[in-house]
């Protein structure tokens, strides 16, 4: 296998709408093989997003509620149903090239919950599937979601792991359609705040183990990546 390099790129708080065109950008740039893998880690200004199957009954607030309360909403193009990005949750999106390693979307999501797993473990806390529902459950509580899209076997979106989240915003919602079980976050469970940076920093190496890279390249902006990128290009061009 040719050596496999991941470029991260570590983000703050940004507007879903920037990220969502973003990653599609990103998605024919991986199609077309002009760029190698990504994986971007990021929180989100608050947002509830609606998938392929979401039913608007599981949104339990009016339009106007949102307005009021400068919540964003969004009905987009990944699997599920309705979930919550806001800030103190750390939100993933692989765009990877997936059968560089395999052709089982199946696999991909045991091995995205792996990532998170593996994360938990390193605070000391376990966390398990859910024979009925993807994503990561402690206990009877999710503590991360997970919905992808994946077209031309490169993906798209990803996770959504509480970390500091404020738990209050999926009150506003069913969140993923599941009315019978509850949602918690990391500092929840630990009874206080974490560090966002040291749980992307285990998320990153977790990655990296499960996914198979050898190297990575961390960029800390959109611009610092497309610069990275373009000066790539740069110098394949012959005389450069």
């Amino acid at each position: 296998m040719d050596k496999r390099i991941l470029n991260i790129i570590n983000l703050g708080i940004e507007p879903y709408k920037k990220i969502w065109d973003f990653q599609h950008q990103l998605h024919q740039l991986r199609v077309d093989r002009k760029i190698t893998d990504v994986f971007i880690l990021l929180e989100h200004s608050h947002v509830y997003t609606l998938g392929k199957i979401a039913k608007n009954e599981h949104l339990l607030v009016s339009p106007q509620k949102l307005t009021d309360e400068k919540i964003d909403l969004f009905e987009i193009d990944r699997g599920g149903d309705i979930t919550y990005h806001g800030p103190g949750q750390i939100v993933g999106y692989p765009i990877i090239k997936l059968d560089d390693l395999y052709q089982d979307i199946h696999r991909y999501l045991r091995e995205l919950e792996e990532v998170i797993i593996q994360t938990l473990i390193s605070y000391g806390v376990r966390g398990e599937r859910h024979p009925k529902f993807t994503g990561v459950w402690v206990g009877n509580e999710k503590i991360a979601a997970i919905g992808i899209k994946v077209s031309r076997w490169v993906t798209m979106h990803g996770f959504a792991f509480n970390i500091n989240t404020d738990l209050n915003y999926f009150g506003k919602i069913i969140p993923c359609g599941i009315s019978d079980k509850g949602v918690t976050s990391l500092e929840k469970i630990l009874g206080q705040k974490q560090s966002i940076e040291e749980v992307k920093k285990n998320l990153m190496d977790n990655f990296m183990k499960i996914f198979n890279y050898h190297e990575f390249i961390v960029s800390y902006s959109i611009k610092e990546f497309s610069k990275s990128q373009i000066e790539k290009l740069l110098e394949g061009v012959n005389g450069f």
